[in-house]
Order: structure tokens, then C-alpha cells, then sequence
């Protein structure tokens, strides 16, 4: 087990260039291999979530290499089309992603052969049923544990037809697992959310041709009458790994951050209206668009947070940043309210519950609520020894907090970051973050 020590350092500065955003990446390299012919993706996110789709799709069939060019690493995805994916010979391992997960299941409930889905021991654990009973509702053959809530999954796949979905509870990867069995249904396709989630699914496909049709918190699609086509992707920084720095950076006394090249898309930068909210000092400069989705250059300077009340149609264009917002409300004066976010208690873990307890062993004072957190503000952090619960995003708050606190924090699990940020220590100590790595006996 890997421990991090973590020390608050006297200054933060510098300049933070994003890993690709994990969400893109996941479906670049899924509706790439769908596609005819060659899509590439630059600035791929090369991290364990990610490679578990490329994974899972080279066993069914799909050419994906990294290609090393004097513009970075590039993954080269050869599309086999859409009716091109082959019956795998094994099980697909979907490892900690309930992205690829979620995903896989609408792409394979239309194909005419069987699948089995499972994961390592976090991901066999997380619910899926919000997945499987709408695509049972379109025909699909899926089975899973529990009364098919839990992985693995069995998909037996083909003969879908066409449905309208009503999600009560807006989620980007229901949405474009059903919107990925539309295009194998006969008939039109309707999903409708409470409130927008994020639309790299919807924008992705249709500039590979897809006829999908987006109104207001409703999307359509229906199968193609031609190939999808390929696509030359430049995926944008994560706007969920700059949501770290944008807290270390608000929070910390003595900090200006600039984050380059960071995803601006308005479905998914709820983090930056949060903070602005509670007053943090944040400015965009060179907007510009790549690839299709928004893109800018992000600074942020230490400020004097208040608390907030976050809720409503925030949520789900922030959900991923919760934990480290709930840091930032800790430090804040007064007290801040999160609603409508219950969705955070099926993630890589309970993101209320280890949020409230781990953070609450540094001194956050957070009450978890059924659907979120209440939390007063002004607490003086100290230093703690943490546990990561295996979460990415759970480990990096902690790293955060431990910039912020008195002493020094221990992270057990630290390693946990890889999953989406591999290159996330390196980045704290580019900053001038003090960290020191220890391996323990489990």
C-alpha cells in the first residue's frame, strides 16, 4: 500500500497543463472503434480507467495502439463499424470503470452475440440497475447479480427496439448507454433527464454522423443509414483534475495557479460556478473551442470563501468535484448546504459518507445527509493520517487538504490517483507541494 505525506507549502505558484478529460477519452476510443476507419485522439488520457476501454475494446475485435508523434502521445483507434464488433473470448474486464461499465452495457445490449461485463471488487459492488432496466425496457437480454443490480453482467444483446426513457435522476452515462443502444434499435430512441448532464456522447456522435437530435433535457436517436465517420479528436484538459487546483488555489493564503488548456464545456464546468459563488477569485482567458468543446485558460488566486447552498441542476455538472468542494466549504465562513446529490453514494465509494469521515479526521466539521452534506464553515485543518478508499477523487482531496492544513497529513491508498491523474504528484510538487512516499505492509 502506498502512503503519501502531505505538508502544507509556504506559497503556491505556477503554471498546471491537464491531463486529457477522462469522460472524452472513454468515448473517443468506444465511438472510434464503432466508426469506419481511422479515428486519433490526441492527449488521450492514459490512465487505468481509460485503458480499461481500450481494453475492452481490443477484445472485441479493435485495432487501438498508442503512437508516440512530436505532439505527444496519440491513441490510433482502427473502427471496425458498427456492426463490426466481434463475440469476445472472455470476459470483459471493465477494472475500476463504471464508465466503461455503464457504457459497454448499451454498446453491447444491440449486438448479436453474448458478453459477460465484470470488474475488480469496487466496481463488482456498485449498483448498475439504473442501466439495466431501461434497456430491459428496450428488449435487451441483461442479467446481473442481485436481482440484476450488481456486476458482472450478462449481456445476450440484438432485437432492441426503440423506447422513451424518463431518467429520474440525470446521469451522463444512463444517457449515452441508452443513446449507444439507440443506435442498434429500430424506431426512435427518447431519453429525457431531470436536468442536463454532461453531452460529450451526444456532440461526439453526431460529428460522427449519428442522427441524434438534442432539445432542451431530451435527446433522440435513431440507428444511422450510413457509417459513422471517424474523427481527429484533441481532447481537452480535465476540468474534473483542474477542480483540485482550483481549491488548493482559492483556499491556500498565499496562491495564483494558471491551469492551461482546461474543458469548458457549460455541462461540466458547475465546479468554477460553485467556487465563484463562494467567492473564489477565477478568471478565463483565451476561450477558444477544440475538437468542438469549449476550451480556456483558467487562474485562480487565494480568496475569502462564504458558504453556499449548491443544489438543483448544479449537481450533476459537478457531481465529480463534490469531495473537493466540500473541502473548500470546510475552510469557508459560514456554512454550506449540498442537496440533491445522492448519486455521489454509488461511486468508486460513498462519497458523502468517506467525504464527511475522512475529511472530518482533519478537522471538517461535515454532516452527510441522505442525498449530501451539511458543512460549517472556518475550520482550522490539521494534520491526519487518511484513508483513500481505493477513490481517485477521495485521494486528491485528501492531497488538498493536507496543502491546507496544519502539519503533516498521511494518505494511505495514494496511489489511488492513477486512475485519472497519474501525473497528479508531480503536478503538487511543480506547484511547490511537499509530498514524501512511503510503502507500507498491508
Amino acid at each position: 500500500m502506498t502512503v503519501s505525506i502531505v505538508r502544507r507549502p509556504n506559497a503556491l505558484r505556477g503554471v498546471i497543463r491537464l491531463p486529457g478529460d477522462k469522460s472524452i477519452s472513454h468515448r473517443a476510443a468506444m465511438f472510434g472503434a464503432i466508426a469506419e476507419g481511422e479515428t486519433r485522439i490526441e492527449n488521450f488520457l492514459f490512465g487505468a480507467d481509460c485503458l480499461s476501454t481500450v481494453a475492452c475494446m481490443r477484445a472485441l475485435g479493435v485495432d487501438a495502439a498508442a503512437e508516440d508523434t512530436s505532439e505527444g502521445r496519440v491513441l490510433v483507434v482502427r473502427g471496425v463499424g458498427l456492426d463490426g464488433l466481434r463475440e469476445p473470448a472472455d470476459v470483459l474486464d471493465c477494472g475500476n470503470s463504471g464508465t466503461t461499465m455503464r457504457l459497454l452495457s448499451g454498446l453491447l445490449a444491440g449486438q448479436p452475440f453474448l458478453s459477460v461485463l465484470s470488474g475488480d471488487a469496487s466496481l463488482r459492488s456498485r449498483p448498475m440497475a439504473r442501466v439495466l432496466e431501461p434497456l430491459q425496457d428496450m428488449g435487451a437480454h441483461v442479467h446481473g447479480r442481485d436481482g440484476n443490480r450488481l456486476p458482472p453482467l450478462v449481456l445476450g444483446g440484438g432485437g432492441l427496439a426503440g423506447t422513451r426513457h424518463r431518467l429520474r435522476i440525470a446521469s451522463a452515462q444512463v444517457k449515452s448507454a441508452l443513446t449507444l443502444a439507440g443506435l442498434y434499435a429500430d424506431g426512435e430512441t427518447w431519453v429525457q433527464e431531470p436536468a442536463n448532464s454532461r453531452d460529450h456522447t451526444e456532440a461526439m456522435l453526431t460529428a460522427m454522423g449519428a442522427p441524434i437530435a438534442a432539445d432542451g433535457t431530451t435527446v433522440r436517436v435513431r440507428r444511422p443509414d450510413r457509417p459513422l465517420q471517424p474523427l481527429r479528436v484533441r481532447v481537452p484538459g480535465d476540468i474534473s483534475a483542474a477542480a483540485f487546483w482550483l481549491v488548493a488555489g482559492a483556499c491556500h493564503p498565499d496562491a495564483e495557479i494558471r491551469i492551461e488548456g482546461a474543458g469548458l464545456n457549460p455541462t461540466r464546468a458547475g465546479v468554477i460556478d460553485a467556487l465563484r459563488s463562494m467567492g473564489a477569485d477565477i478568471t478565463i482567458d483565451r476561450a477558444r473551442a477544440e475538437g468542438g468543446e469549449a476550451v480556456g485558460d483558467i487562474t485562480v488566486r487565494s480568496s475569502r470563501l462564504h458558504g453556499a447552498v449548491l443544489e438543483g441542476a448544479l449537481i450533476p455538472r459537478a457531481i465529480d468535484e463534490i469531495p473537493v468542494l466540500a473541502l473548500a466549504a470546510s475552510i469557508a465562513d459560514g456554512d454550506t448546504i449540498i442537496r440533491d446529490a445522492a448519486e455521489l453514494r454509488v461511486k468508486e465509494s460513498d462519497r458523502i459518507t468517506t467525504t464527511a469521515e475522512q475529511l472530518g479526521r482533519l478537522g471538517a466539521r461535515i454532516e452527510p445527509a441522505a442525498d449530501g452534506m451539511i458543512i460549517h464553515g472556518g475550520a482550522r485543518l490539521h494534520g491526519a493520517r487518511c484513508q483513500s478508499h481505493a477513490d481517485h477523487r477521495l485521494a486528491m482531496t485528501l492531497a488538498v487538504a493536507g496543502m491546507l492544513a496544519d502539519g503533516e497529513t498521511a494518505i494511505e491508498g495514494a496511489d489511488a490517483v492513477d486512475v485519472s491523474y497519474p501525473a497528479f504528484w508531480k503536478d503538487l510538487a511543480r506547484l511547490g507541494g511537499h509530498q514524501r512516499v512511503l510503502t507500507a505492509e498491508l
